[in-house]
């Protein structure tokens, strides 16, 4: 049995160890979350004026909205007030600012099958992020920015949380994907790069579709097993994740079970203190990944902005 938490008042330490278990947490009506996601939207409806960025796979190609999402989420995600945002989330559900450390938040898209899935509009099939070389303290926040459709979200398979799924994640390097991030919205109709996912699941296979409303979030462990529900709702998916690890966790080695884990590298230098952006210790991350990357990797994906968003 799974877990799952509504508006549950505790504090962080306990929902980080519940996380941990496999427990799910859902918080509606935070004004925190509401104000980042108010901001988001209005980044994504200038980017798209005057057109309606639900309906935009009606007025794009695929390689006209790849070409327009590679500018608008990296101006979103590098934007300075999308990290303070993200910070005020956190600040709202007691989290100790000064110990979790925190990636850049990503703006996600999901649109309707046949159109642009590919790349920088990547539907990710049954997997766990830690088949991506996150950290076993991993905690993700996942939250829509418009309302959500049961054939237009994420799926859950919690009774697979500490069970071993057959998985092709031996295939993925995280210091040579990091090297190949630069190209994303060159992969269009098809996207080469190893993309890790359950390779056994069945197609009946039984889920859960949580459906928070705008202002509302989902936490949920790196090691959950979840996927992009194909989009048959004909509108456009827009939401914010971003993921968070505790330092403390890390350095006493707690987070949620790996035991199906077969990639290269570890994901953790990429975060940095919510408070000041202060990088991870590279000790902490050498623990994690004894031997780094090799010739021609990249230990941290370093973006080129193409524009900014005043």
């Amino acid at each position: 049995m799974t877990a799952v938490w509504i508006n549950r008042a505790i504090c962080d330490a306990e929902r980080r160890n519940a996380l941990y278990r496999g427990e799910i947490f859902v918080y509606e009506g935070l004004q925190s979350v509401e104000r980042f996601a108010c901001f988001a939207r209005r980044i994504i409806e200038d980017a798209f004026a005057p057109r309606d960025p639900e309906r935009i796979h009606e007025a794009l190609d695929p390689w006209q909205l790849a070409a327009a999402l590679g500018k608008l989420k990296p101006a979103f995600t590098h934007h300075p007030e999308s990290w303070r945002l993200m910070t005020e989330v956190l600040a709202e559900l007691d989290c100790d600012l000064n110990d979790i450390h925190c990636d850049v938040p990503k703006l996600r898209t999901a649109y309707p099958v046949g159109h642009l899935t590919k790349g920088i509009a990547y539907a990710f099939p049954p997997h766990r992020d830690m088949w991506y070389a996150a950290p076993r303290a991993q905690i993700n926040w996942w939250l829509p920015l418009y309302p959500l459709d049961p054939n237009n979200a994420m799926a859950f398979y919690p009774q697979y949380f500490d069970k071993p799924v057959a998985n092709d994640s031996a295939a993925f390097n995280y210091y040579r994907r990091n090297a190949d991030r630069r190209h994303t919205d060159k992969f269009v109709m098809e996207d080469p790069r190893p993309q890790p996912s359950a390779s056994a699941l069945r197609e009946d296979e039984p889920e859960i579709r949580l459906l928070p409303n705008v202002g509302g979030l989902i936490l949920f462990s790196g090691s959950q097993l979840h996927r992009t529900v194909p989009n048959t709702s004909n509108r456009s998916r827009y939401s914010i994740d971003f993921r968070t690890v505790s330092r403390a966790d890390i350095l006493e080695d707690r987070g949620a079970p790996a035991c199906d884990v077969y990639c290269t590298g570890t994901a953790v230098r990429d975060f940095r203190r919510a408070t000041n952006r202060e990088t991870m210790p590279e000790e902490l991350a050498r623990r994690l990944d004894p031997i780094g990357p090799s010739e021609g990797e990249v230990l941290v994906f370093q973006p080129q902005m193409s524009r900014e968003i005043p």
